[in-house]
């Protein structure tokens, strides 16, 4: 597994991608490092105001994640999709299953099969992870406290499992507002890995998945 210290320095090529959860904490820094990056973005928000951002590189659809008709007009000429939305406070305890779907159904539809989702450490890779004591302990609490949020990315993964997309679940572990590093480790649970990681940093993976073949089917866990 490698272990980067700093993303690319050559140039790398611009894609259109369609943006779910912009607005969100750690959307926020995709959005803003893949256009500096030079990307085109559609985004799709409930509330477009929010994003307080503006570019000519960024197209802003208004709409839900589980609105058809909306998630159809983001998807529409990408290349491909990064889906970093998720449950907040007051969401539908299934929300990041049915949007899934519908973001899946949508790109089938429109032939774009590159799709890159965001979870938490909760999610197991049985087949990669060796989970410690403090990674076993931060299962059961969120087992205990928030059973919807684990059982709901157990479900948006089966649901990209159950497609025939290229797909990559970057997961990653307590997250921060530091600044972003340049420096992170790719590893899994128990293995590699730290117990943090900078959105900003977390988001530069994520970017870097748009060309990287590495990890199709498979969910690294992404820590400083």
């Amino acid at each position: 597994m490698t272990t980067p210290t700093t993303p690319a320095s050559g140039p790398t090529p611009t894609r259109t991608i369609a943006l779910f959860g912009g607005t969100g904490k750690t959307g926020r820094h995709v959005l803003a490092q893949a256009l500096d990056a030079g990307h085109t973005v559609r985004a799709l928000a409930r509330r477009p105001e929010s994003l307080e951002l503006t570019h000519d590189r960024l197209t802003v659809i208004a709409g839900d994640v589980r609105d058809a008709a909306a998630v159809r007009q983001t998807v529409t000429g990408a290349d491909a999709v990064i889906s970093v939305f998720g449950q907040v406070k007051g969401s539908p305890p299934t929300l990041q299953t049915e949007g899934t779907q519908v973001i899946v159904d949508a790109m089938a539809d429109e032939g774009i099969g590159r799709i890159i989702s965001l979870s938490g450490g909760g999610l197991r890779a049985v087949e990669h992870d060796q989970p410690r004591l403090p990674d076993r302990i931060i299962r059961f609490l969120l087992q205990r406290l928030s059973p919807q949020v684990l059982s709901d990315a157990e479900s948006h993964l089966a649901v990209l499992r159950a497609s025939h997309l290229d797909w990559t679940v970057a997961r990653g572990p307590r997250l921060t507002d530091a600044p972003a590093t340049g420096s992170y480790r790719v590893g899994w649970v128990g293995v590699n890995a730290s117990t943090q990681i900078a959105r900003a940093d977390l988001a530069s993976f994520i970017l870097t998945q748009l060309d990287d073949r590495q990890f199709i089917h498979e969910m690294p866990f992404i820590s400083r």
